[in-house]
């Protein structure tokens, strides 16, 4: 790869800091907090000798269980510069799935802040460490994780059994500069650096495995198609965990020199506010955050001309709020990005320059160095213009693999370094790719396949319509149907028969969803995508379809 950045993780933050020492790093204003990049850079340094100090080494997998606070970014950067893997958990986590995660990662230090919405984080580790409370701190020896030595909390207080992030600092006192120095230098870009667990929509999670050199390029070329520059400031209300914070965020700023602007857990009213008291220039999100925003009612108190890009991911845009986001937040650059974790994650992206149509109704074209195909989902067959099948890519984006799991490993990636996405798509002769759906969410109704996303882009035209998920349940006569959750927007009501209505005559009659249900919410990952198999599990129970599977 030509243009490829040579940097590691902690190597392209040092870069920053000698080429643009005093520019804004991370911003949070709510805690009056304001690195440059310099001091930011100097920062990771300590809290990497603190680690080092701590008796981590490189290759080891340190598991960040917190959301977006300031020193999730610090971990991100100081981890990498001594080459510890960072093992990135989701923040709606519970005990069982934080003890799948510590287990199969093998994770040897934890990092935890007090908790998240429900769940109290450091009450669920000592459920699942069960030697925790009453361990020495640093001598951590659990039965269950024989991996894990040492739990670090993020917060003011230090709960039994663990230390506190503040201590690392002055630990690394400890450890002289040439010490680092002789760590950083036997680092390799291609090392694993980084490993999150997909959002487990189906089957047990898998650790994805991405290099510096994933990562590092990735980011670069994300910030590239938005045109970043050091004079761009991003509000990243996105979760760092998900590759959406910390690669489409975190990243896409720090090659560029650009200014990160995190908010630490998501409401309407938090971005609206941050974009505007800090001039932000970019804006991220999934579709279903821009929706919260364009609808929050204090939506035109904030000032945000300041506005220029960003990317709305993580699950299908719909159109309609793609073109209030350009219109009414005036993000005129806005730009949509797709992929997966295993692809570092972005795969195609919109330009700020596309016609307005290309950013509607494509996900872009593949970035620079990355080939994308689609290929017949049965004999496997490259597929010209025009044609739906599989998604596939191949390049420097391409994950190490899932940890500890070959076979699945060798499922996802072909013989000839090929990734293989389970998503449908149809490629122009440009390259620009839309996306139709999931092989495995293609809705069979008597012979005729049914792409929910068709049905789903079809009712958001209407004007009652706030979002729409469109998904299979069973049926003993046709095999499937399709069934429609439909959220409205405030102050309407709508029939189950007026939906119908609204559907015959415009499109298939075999694609009118043959259920209709009016929802308040869908179940989400913590990353904003929407769960379809459990609004499917509900459906199920609901109409009593359990012997029609």
């Amino acid at each position: 790869m030509a243009d490829a950045l040579h940097y590691t993780v902690g190597g392209i933050l040092e870069e920053m800091g000698r080429r643009f020492p005093d520019n804004d790093a991370l911003v949070y204003p709510d805690r009056d907090l304001r690195y440059s990049y310099e001091q930011f850079n100097a920062l990771c340094d300590r809290v990497a000798k603190g680690l080092l100090a701590m008796g981590v080494k490189k290759g080891d997998n340190l598991s960040i269980w917190a959301t977006n606070v300031p020193e999730w970014v610090v971990v991100q950067f100081a981890s990498a510069k001594i080459g510890a893997v960072l093992v990135t958990v989701n923040t709606s986590y519970k005990s069982s799935e934080l003890d799948y995660v510590l287990k199969q990662s093998d994770s040897k230090l934890l990092f935890l802040v007090s908790g998240f919405k429900d769940t109290d984080y450091v009450e669920t580790a000592y459920d699942v460490v069960a030697e925790l409370k009453d361990s020495a701190v640093g001598a951590l020896d659990c039965a269950s994780l024989p991996c894990l030595k040492n739990v670090v909390y993020i917060g003011d207080t230090t709960p039994a059994g663990m230390s506190n992030f503040a201590e690392l600092e002055a630990l690394g006192e400890q450890i002289s500069d040439a010490e680092l120095d002789a760590v950083k230098a036997t680092l390799d870009e291609h090392d694993v650096i980084n490993m999150q667990y997909t959002s487990g929509t189906t089957g047990f999670p898998k650790g994805v495995m991405l290099t510096h050199y994933n990562i590092v390029n990735n980011g670069y070329n994300i910030g590239a198609c938005m045109c970043f520059t050091e004079k761009d400031r991003l509000c990243i209300p996105v979760p760092f965990f998900h590759c959406f914070g910390c690669v489409l965020g975190v990243l896409a700023c720090v090659t560029h020199g650009s200014t990160m602007v995190p908010v630490e857990t998501f409401t309407p009213e938090a971005v609206l506010k941050t974009v505007a008291v800090e001039k932000c220039t970019a804006l991220h999100g999934v579709p279903t955050m821009f929706i919260a925003e364009l609808e929050f009612p204090g939506f035109d108190q904030y000032d945000l001309s300041s506005l220029r890009t960003g990317i709305m991911a993580g699950s299908p845009c719909p159109i309609e709020v793609m073109k209030r986001v350009i219109s009414d937040m005036n993000a005129s650059e806005i730009t949509i990005a797709y992929g997966q974790t295993e692809a570092s994650p972005v795969i195609t992206q919109t330009r700020t320059d596309d016609p307005i149509e290309l950013r509607v109704a494509t996900v872009g074209r593949a970035l620079p160095d990355v080939e994308v195909k689609i290929v017949d989902i049965e004999t496997g067959e490259t597929l010209s213009a025009g044609k739906q099948g599989e998604l596939c890519c191949r390049g420097y984006l391409v994950m190490k693999g899932y940890y500890n799991m070959p076979e699945a490993t060798a499922l996802a990636i072909d013989r000839d370094d090929w990734l293989h996405t389970g998503d449908l798509a149809v490629m122009d002769e440009n390259g620009y790719c839309k996306i139709t759906g999931r092989i495995k969410n293609m809705i069979i109704r008597g012979g005729e396949n049914i792409y929910p996303r068709e049905i789903e882009e079809f009712l958001y035209t209407h004007p009652a319509v706030s979002d729409v998920q469109v998904y299979g349940v069973p049926d003993r006569k046709f095999g499937e149907q399709a069934m429609a959750a439909i959220k409205l927007k405030d102050g309407v009501s709508l029939s189950e028969e007026e939906i119908k209505s609204f559907c015959k005559g415009r499109i298939a009659n075999f694609k009118i969803p043959f259920y209709v249900k009016f929802v308040d919410e869908y179940p989400m990952t913590a990353s904003g995508k929407i769960q379809k198999f459990k609004l499917r599990e509900m459906a199920i129970a609901d109409l009593q379809l359990e012997d029609a599977d």
